[in-house]
Order: C-alpha cells, then sequence, then structure tokens
C-alpha cells in the first residue's frame, strides 16, 4: 500500500534557535531554507498531488506555504503539546524556576502533565481521531511539531509509550513512515540544513534525585519518586 509521508513539519524557529519551548514563532532563516528545499523535493518527488495536514501554528502554516500542493487541511489537534505554565521558557528556565515539576516530569515522562498544560498521555488522546483517519491509508504529508510526531511515529511503529517522549525527531528532516505486511518502517529524509538540536535523552533516576537534594527540595522525598516511577 502507499506510504505515509510524515514530516516533522515546521522548520526550525527562532524559539528553537534560543532554546524555548511552546510558544508561535516564526521560522528562522535556516527554517525558511528548509521550507524552500522541502517545496524543491515535493516537485521532484512528483508529491505536489498529496494532501497537506498542519496545525493551526505559525511555524507548521509558514513551512506549508512552501510546498506546491493545494489540498491544504488544518487541525487543531495537531498543535504542539501545551506546555502551560512553562509554555515560552527554556529548559534550564523550568529547571530554575520550578526543580519540582521538572524532576517530576524526568521521572514520568509519557505521563506528566504540565502546569496549566498537557502530558504525552493527553496529547495521544487529543490525536487519536487524527492517527484513525491516517491509518485508513492513502499518502499525506503532516506538517506537525517534535512532541506530536513522536506520538503519531511512536504509534504507528508500535512503540512501547513510556518511550515515546524519547523518540528522535529532528528538525529538517522528512520522516517517511511506510506500510509493511507486518506494520510499519521508517525512512528518514535529511536535508542537511543545520539547525538546533530540540531533542533532550532520559535521565537516570540517580541524577533526577541528586538534582532535587542540590535544589534543596525535601519534600519531594521517596513518595514522590516512587509515584513517578509506577505510574
Amino acid at each position: 500500500s502507499s506510504g505515509i509521508n510524515a514530516e516533522y513539519g515546521h522548520g526550525e524557529t527562532e524559539f528553537n534557535m534560543d532554546g524555548k519551548i511552546g510558544g508561535d514563532s516564526c521560522l528562522s532563516e535556516n527554517g525558511r531554507r528548509y521550507g524552500e528545499e522541502l517545496g524543491r523535493f515535493v516537485r521532484e518527488e512528483g508529491l505536489s498531488e498529496l494532501p497537506v495536514w498542519t496545525s493551526l501554528m505559525r511555524r507548521t502554516l509558514e513551512t506549508g506555504s512552501y510546498l506546491p500542493n493545494t489540498s491544504v487541511e488544518r487541525y487543531k489537534a495537531l498543535n504542539e503539546l501545551d506546555a502551560g505554565q512553562c509554555d515560552g521558557l527554556t529548559y534550564q528556565q523550568i529547571e530554575t524556576d520550578y526543580p519540582e515539576e521538572f524532576a517530576l516530569r524526568d521521572l514520568d515522562k509519557y505521563n506528566y502533565r504540565y502546569p496549566r498544560g498537557e502530558s504525552y498521555h493527553d496529547l495521544c488522546c487529543r490525536l487519536e481521531p487524527v492517527i484513525m483517519d491516517l491509518e485508513k491509508g492513502g499518502s499525506v504529508f503532516v506538517i506537525c511539531h517534535q512532541a506530536v510526531l513522536r506520538c503519531i511515529v511512536g504509534y504507528l511503529l508500535d512503540i512501547p509509550v513510556e518511550e515515546i517522549p524519547y523518540i528522535k525527531i529532528p528538525l529538517h528532516t522528512v520522516i517517511k513512515i511506510v506500510p509493511t505486511a507486518y506494520g510499519c518502517e521508517r525512512e528518514d529524509i535529511k536535508f542537511g540544513i543545520s539547525s538546533a538540536i530540540t531533542h533532550r535523552d532520559k535521565q537516570s533516576v540517580e541524577s533526577i534525585e541528586k538534582r532535587l537534594i542540590d535544589a534543596g527540595i525535601n519534600k519531594v522525598g521517596s513518595t514522590y519518586l516512587w509515584n513517578g516511577l509506577l505510574s
């Protein structure tokens, strides 16, 4: 059957360059270069007739504007994970201003919910109708965001939910998901345009506990830590 073309759609943004999460930032200069190269790739590969799905956020709409495709649908469900009160902050700022939240998220990143925001579990639930539409078959370009694409790729490749938040989704890369007789396969198509590294590796429990102690947070003891590990 035909492949599903899903690309971590938006190019690098000004927020990516500054290490900030969330927001509704414009593309950087390299992000715009990626958009131009993506449009050229689509034309050369004869993919101009494919439908394009984007989120409602500026960076996906701006990236999509470089494509020649005329069938474009916008989905609120494809918006990036809502970081709540941490939106617009860097990870360093979150660790400084909200050390307890930062540690608890590291302990159980899939189930952790940002204050007044979302968890990866919430995001997967929000994406369920979109994923069901993807499974109906046919090829489509999905221009979305890192956490969103982690959930989509994780589902299609049958990756355990606790590993979904750590799936590598590099910027300026088309991720092609191809259905096979026994599931799906992933193929990365890189464009060689430099970008910020937005991936954060899984942290060890020992390092998280040390950070809590160093931050002088005594009220978060074994109960919090074990709840995070066992949830």
